[in-house]
């Protein structure tokens, strides 16, 4: 019997992207996860040169990209300095719980635990007619109005995050929900107050990564074609079995670590 330890490899198989693509792909990544700290410096030219058997035009296309995404920084002369951070962690079960009494939404407090600058813009708030993911997981036609909030969130000034957050007209009408401005401690804490509390146990993540749409990559101001977006589908049941809250979450995807325990 062939063992999967056995079955041939593709050896031959290689990487079909530029080389500067390959090149920057590979300190992002050492970047992002922090093998390479913020403020520190990228190893030199040279060093880049012989580590990627690359030619020095391709090596500083690589850093043009790089660059390109405000991961690094260099002036002519000098060497060139790490600027971005890791990526930000961030806990669905820890921000998705109503925040309490006069306590900020919690995706801000949470993310300014991780030294951000966290920020909200409420971009429209209004009702429309829902989209069909949506009216599936509220068990309703699609076409049926629907209450619908959508704003930005900024870390450090940068977009990162574009939030379609729907609610019942049942739950929603007469509400701050469909007022445009933003609720002190974030919808959750609000939902909370009126009596729609989330089940323990009730949200349900649905998480793909994507190719950003155009809408997406202007609004999230994303620094490259090459950039994924994590879209989210977020199902929030109540304590009283009822769904109160759909959202669409999309994050710029060079910018976010989602941890899910179990």
């Amino acid at each position: 019997m062939t063992t999967d330890q056995e079955r041939p490899r593709k050896a031959d198989r290689e990487d079909p992207r530029a080389v500067h693509q390959r090149i920057a792909a590979d300190l992002r990544d050492e970047i992002l996860t922090g093998e390479l700290p913020r403020d520190s410096k990228l190893p030199s030219t040279g060093v880049l040169i012989r580590r990627f058997d690359a030619s020095n035009a391709t090596v500083q296309k690589a850093m043009g990209l790089l660059k390109e995404e405000h991961l690094v920084t260099s002036r002519a002369g000098a060497s060139t300095t790490v600027t971005a951070k890791p990526r930000q962690v961030m806990v669905p079960s820890a921000y998705s719980t109503p925040a309490a009494p006069g306590e900020p939404y919690r995706w801000i407090s949470e993310a300014e635990g991780q030294g951000y600058r966290a920020a909200s813009e409420l971009l429209s708030v209004g009702t429309v007619e829902a989209p069909r993911e949506v009216a599936a997981a509220f068990g309703v036609e699609a076409g049926e109005p629907v209450a619908r909030r959508v704003q930005i969130l900024s870390l450090d000034d940068q977009s990162a995050e574009l939030v379609y957050s729907y609610y019942p007209l049942a739950i929603a009408e007469g509400t701050p929900l469909l007022e445009p401005q933003k609720i002190r401690g974030g919808t959750p804490a609000l939902l909370a107050e009126m009596g729609h509390l989330p089940a323990p146990g009730g949200t349900v993540d649905r998480i793909a990564a994507c190719i950003p749409t155009q809408v997406q990559f202007v609004a999230l101001q994303l620094p490259g074609e090459l950039v994924p977006v994590l879209r989210t589908l977020r199902v929030v049941r109540s304590t009283k079995g009822v769904i109160i809250e759909v959202t669409v979450m999309v994050k710029a995807g060079h910018l976010y670590e989602v941890q899910y325990s179990f």
